[in-house]
Order: structure tokens, then sequence, then C-alpha cells
């Protein structure tokens, strides 16, 4: 009978899901959408109706998450002007409009570590991907939601953007907090032009960039999953349901914020024994 009931209960919440269509007509551009959130948000915005540009500089793994939402591939390298602005264009002459940018590539290299192992060359990498990329990124989408007068931009920031860790990725965790007060300063400034610009902070997610730092080092994954009173990492799935959030209409009043899809980690004294 418990059988039963769950598979019910299951059915039924992946029924209302797939039925929740608030992105019909709306452009949608994803940058880093070739894997973890980045496919996973692509997957969601499309079955919510968006039209969705999918860019990542793996071109295997982005065009084959454009045919697979039924989308636009563009293959580029955030930290290049040129492509960036190419990018957003490309959104807006196939399909006449960009309505929201989810800036979402990063990048979390091993030799990104502690301040006092960490190469200026890692630093500086992992700054103009994480960083200047949003930079660009947001540069290039404001003037067309501006002509629009209407736009949301989810910028992929992140918990260690509001928390410090002992297990440190200096420049991960610089670049994050940079993406957060950047986001937050835009979102003020153009919210009377109808552009809304939140900061999306997860936890750790159970993605592949993730599994990789953390199958090199398992006492570094342990030391942070016992922190999530949730006592898991998220999937990406759960990420994407809140940029989905934030793209639609029902998140209308949320703008210039930190939000955080952390599982509690960041509220949390003590956890659950």
């Amino acid at each position: 009978m418990t059988t039963e009931t769950t598979t019910e209960t299951t059915t039924e919440t992946s029924t209302e899901t797939n039925s929740c269509r608030r992105l019909v007509g709306r452009t949608a551009v994803i940058t880093g959408a070739g894997s973890g959130i980045g496919l996973a948000t692509a997957r969601r915005l499309a079955s919510e109706g968006a039209r969705v540009v999918c860019g990542d500089i793996d071109e295997t793994a982005g065009k084959a998450a454009a045919e697979e939402v039924g989308g636009t591939f563009v293959r580029v390298d955030v930290t290049d002007p040129e492509q960036v602005d190419a990018l957003f264009k490309t959104a807006y002459d196939t399909y006449g409009s960009v309505d929201i940018a989810f800036n979402n590539a990063g990048i979390s290299p091993p030799d990104d570590d502690s301040i006092l192992t960490t190469g200026l060359d890692a630093w500086r990498r992992v700054q103009d991907v994480n960083l200047t990329s949003v930079y660009l990124c947001c540069k290039a989408v404001i003037p067309y939601m501006q002509r629009q007068g209407r736009g949301s931009i989810i910028n992929t920031a992140s918990f260690v953007a509001i928390m410090g860790a002992a297990t440190s990725q200096i420049s991960y965790t610089a670049s994050k907090g940079g993406v957060l007060a950047m986001s937050r300063e835009l979102g003020v400034q153009f919210a009377r032009e109808g552009i809304r610009v939140n900061a999306l902070c997860p936890g750790p997610v159970n993605t592949p960039l993730l599994r990789e730092l953390f199958a090199k080092d398992p006492e570094r994954a342990a030391r942070r999953l016992v922190h999530i009173p949730a006592g898991r990492f998220a999937e990406a799935e759960e990420i994407a349901a809140a940029v989905a959030f934030l793209a639609s209409d029902d998140s209308s009043f949320i703008n210039a914020t930190d939000f955080l899809v952390d599982g509690g980690l960041s509220g949390a004294y003590v956890t659950p024994l």
C-alpha cells in the first residue's frame, strides 16, 4: 500500500510540473547549457514553453542540449566580449526577443585553493570565467531588455558569496561574491525599466563538476556534507526549478537579492544527528 501511494504522489507531482507553462513565448539564453545546472535549466525552461538558446564552449554538449530542447546552439567563450555579444544577437535575431538571461557558466578548478597556494594565473582564470563573463553577459543583454521594457536576469553566484569556508577556493569564493554584489546593483539600477536581476546562490549541487572535485578529495566532500541539514547535496533539477521561478512572473517582486537554494546550509548552527 505504501508503494502504491508513493507512485501516485510522484505521478501527480510530475503532471503538475509538466502542466506549468509560465514561459510561453519567451526567449531564454543560458550559458554553460551543455551540462549540470545549465542543462537541467534548459530542459526545465523549455518544458515551461520558453524558446531556449544554449550557449556553451563545448560544441558537442551544447549542440546536444539544444537539440534535446528544440532550441538553438551558439558556441561561446564567455570571456570574449564579441562572442558574448553574438550570443545575445543570435537569440534576438532568431526569436525576436531576449526575455531571460541565465548567466550560469563557471569553473572550479583544483588549482584554486587556499590563498597561500593559489597562483595568480589560477586566480585570474577563475575571475574571468566566473565574474567577468557575468559582467559581459549583463552588459550585452540589458539593452535588449531596455527596448522591450522587461526582462529577468539570473546570475549564478553561490552560498559561498555569503559564507566563509575553511576549505577555501579563494578565487571561486571571491568571484561569486562579486556576482552577488553586481547583481544587486544592476537590479536596483534597472528596476524601473522592468528589468529584474537576481543572484542565484545554490548550495553544493550533485553535478559532474562537483563529483569530479570531490572524487579527488573525499574528505573534503564529507566535511562539507555534514553541514547541510538536508543531509545531501542538491540535484541540478532542484536548482533549475528555482531558475524557472525567478524567470517567471511568479517572482515579479523579487529583485536585487541573493536567492538561496542551499538545503538550509546557510541557516544552520548545528545539523541533525
